[in-house]
């Protein structure tokens, strides 16, 4: 990683940083990779399958002179591996805790009715003409189905498992036969479950920094999941589920599929379980967009170039990018009663401590320096539950000390970090 720095040769400091687990590798250096860093990278893969150790995230400071500063931080339960936060992660500072996307529960539709395709007795029809040796399940097991989901099934899913249970403890072929006459991977019964959120949550880098809402005419509500997404079979990686809370546009009981490649919202594939089995899809056209007003906003060059431009009730995730203008304050959207992610590169912020104001906040991005404001100040918000430390141009080898400290308000265990000062000889720097 040195040999690729313009900055150690010149006579300055260089700094390097990354991670590197049993099975990949994330490297934050200039310039591409070179045939002996990627060498490097396969010696220290093969040390940590030896010792039994998923990964480990470094930092190093390089003098001029040789002398060498390596910082070696190993895997904590509190941290959560992050691509955009190579040396470190985001800190969980709550157990379990979801972006509040993840959290957010179906808006109810009064009126919902099944589509005009939906036909039970015609499905009932063609599922027995297509399995006519196929056992059902009993009124009772159904009954208990609905009982440990908490939902009323509609009675198209009912017909299904009146004609075939699907155990596929008993019978594999009967179970592909099923599976053949309804158009998926189908689920026994007994295997039927809602959809959650907390299945879906990617990582908090990520997940955070976006908001998605339902359009009034929405066939499927924008959601990480809901207790009436009730999952019944897959394409082998994506999810078929009958929707029992649809959006406003859509009908109760239509068939969905969630991308397991994406965290919200899910793809109208078939108005009823009758057009499922029939062969009758169709696709709601609609662009899913979740980085557009008033909800997302972000501030710097080559987008909104004011605080004030992105000031909006709706208003939840606010990203500051490092500019060539003012730093920014955050007086306009002290009141705003949904913002509850703030990210802000190193320098973007004319006074940090105006972040106390923000009462809201789960998540926060900030520099080393404006966390070591607040920390100094006792005013680091209460109610986060995940916090990151970015720096500028891999500048700060304190890193870990600092997510310490944040990780301590909340009790959480510290982060250990290995410590290693030595030299690098003549031979080994760079031309």
């Amino acid at each position: 990683m040195l040999a690729s720095d313009t900055e150690w040769p010149a006579g300055r400091v260089a700094r390097v940083a990354g991670r590197i687990s049993q099975y990949g590798w994330s490297l934050a250096h200039r310039g591409s990779m070179p045939p002996s860093a990627r060498s490097a990278v396969e010696d220290i893969q093969r040390a940590l399958a030896r010792g039994g150790v998923k990964e480990v995230a470094f930092r190093a400071e390089v003098q001029p002179a040789g002398k060498v500063t390596l910082g070696l931080v190993w895997p904590s339960p509190v941290v959560e591996p992050a691509v955009g936060y190579p040396d470190l992660g985001v800190l969980i500072l709550v157990d379990g805790a979801l972006p509040e996307p993840w959290l957010r529960s179906p808006a109810a539709v009064p009126g919902a009715r099944p589509a005009p395709s939906a036909d039970p007795r015609l499905l009932e029809r063609t599922l027995r003409e297509r399995l006519p040796d196929a056992v059902g399940a009993t009124e009772e097991e159904i009954a208990a189905a609905e009982a440990r989901l908490g939902v009323t099934l509609s009675d198209e899913l009912k017909v299904l498992y009146r004609v075939t249970r699907v155990d596929y403890d008993d019978d594999f072929e009967e179970a592909d036969r099923a599976g053949e006459a309804v158009g998926c991977e189908l689920s026994g019964l007994d295997h039927l479950y809602a959809i959650d959120g907390a299945l879906r949550h990617h990582s908090w880098d990520v997940d955070a920094k976006r908001a998605v809402s339902t359009a009034p005419d929405a066939a499927v509500q924008g959601l990480a999941g809901s207790p009436g997404w009730i999952g019944f079979g897959s394409n082998g990686g994506d999810e078929f589920a009958v929707d029992l809370t649809p959006g406003p546009g859509g009908h109760f009981g239509q068939i969905i599929l969630v991308d397991h490649e994406k965290g919200l919202g899910a793809h109208l594939v078939a108005d009823s379980l009758t057009d499922f089995v029939l062969g009758r899809l169709r696709e709601e056209c609609r662009d899913l967009r979740e980085d557009q007003r008033p909800a997302v906003a972000r501030i710097g060059t080559g987008r909104l170039e004011t605080i004030q431009d992105a000031v909006h009730p709706a208003l939840e995730v606010l990203s500051i990018d490092a500019w060539d203008g003012p730093p920014f304050s955050l007086a306009p959207v002290a009141e705003l009663p949904r913002l509850r992610t703030l990210t802000a590169s190193p320098g973007a912020l004319a006074n940090p401590m105006e972040i106390a104001g923000l009462t809201g906040l789960e998540f926060l991005e900030l520099g080393a320096h404006e966390w070591r404001v607040l920390l100094d100040a006792g005013a680091v918000p209460r109610t986060l539950k995940a916090a990151a430390v970015t720096v500028r141009d891999q500048a700060h080898l304190p890193v870990v000390a600092i997510a310490n400290e944040i990780l301590s308000l909340w009790d959480r265990p510290q982060i250990v970090q290995t410590l290693i000062e030595g030299s690098l000889d003549a031979a080994t720097q760079p031309a």
